[in-house]
Formats: C-alpha cells, sequence, structure tokens
C-alpha cells in the first residue's frame, strides 16, 4: 500500500497507559478501537489494542520491519481486494516527556467508514 491508498491520517502521542479511543462507523455498525502502550525498554514499545471483541499485542519498533500493525474493520466483500482497515504506525518515543508518538491511517477501499476520536476525560 501506498500513502495515497489511505483516507486517513491522524497523528498522536500517549503517554504510559493514556488510552486513545476512536468510534468507527459504517452501515448501521459502530465498534470501539482503543489502544495504549505499556512498556519501552530496549527500544521495543509494547502495545495494547481491543477492536470491538478482538484485542492484541503487539512490539513495535521505530524505523524498523516491526513498527505498525493492522487491524482489519470489516470482513472483505467479494467484490473487495483488501478488507478495510486501520494502519498504527509507531513514530518515535519523546524521553524528554516519556511519550510515545503514532500515526493512524485509514484504508477504507471506497466502503464509506467514519473514524470518529473519542476525547479522553
Amino acid at each position: 500500500m501506498y500513502g495515497d491508498d489511505y483516507s486517513l491520517k491522524k497523528e498522536f502521542a500517549l503517554q504510559k497507559d493514556e488510552q486513545k479511543k476512536f468510534l468507527v462507523k459504517y452501515a448501521d455498525e459502530r465498534k470501539l478501537f482503543t489502544l495504549r502502550w505499556t512498556l519501552y525498554i530496549n527500544d521495543v514499545l509494547t502495545v495494547l489494542h481491543s477492536y470491538d471483541v478482538r484485542v492484541g499485542q503487539h512490539a513495535l519498533q521505530n524505523n524498523h520491519v516491526n513498527q505498525s500493525f493492522r487491524v482489519q474493520l470489516k470482513a472483505r466483500g467479494l467484490q473487495e481486494r483488501n478488507a478495510p482497515y486501520l494502519l498504527v504506525q509507531f513514530k518515535e518515543f519523546d524521553f524528554q516527556k516519556n511519550r510515545a508518538k503514532f500515526a493512524l491511517f485509514l484504508y477504507n477501499n471506497g466502503v464509506e467508514i467514519a473514524l470518529e476520536e473519542i476525547p479522553n476525560k
């Protein structure tokens, strides 16, 4: 996938155990995507995420093959080559502020998908 294939790009930074939430909306569906990181050691960031009822854990490294992960948003249709997904990329770690910086990309392949950020309270 190339950068032009993504319809949305958001960048944000999180401190340890700070959670970022997004509401994914398509058709009559409303699903919650959450993301947080728990550990940064030896240049490896441990990230936890959940989408709908599925959870995942990833070990990400900046400037490495393992710097991102995909979350499939819905099942692939018969005519679709790729199903819509989110791509989460670890950009850098800010040691001064003890924050991890991320970029979030939406690949929707023509499907009407809205991504709404839910503010932290």
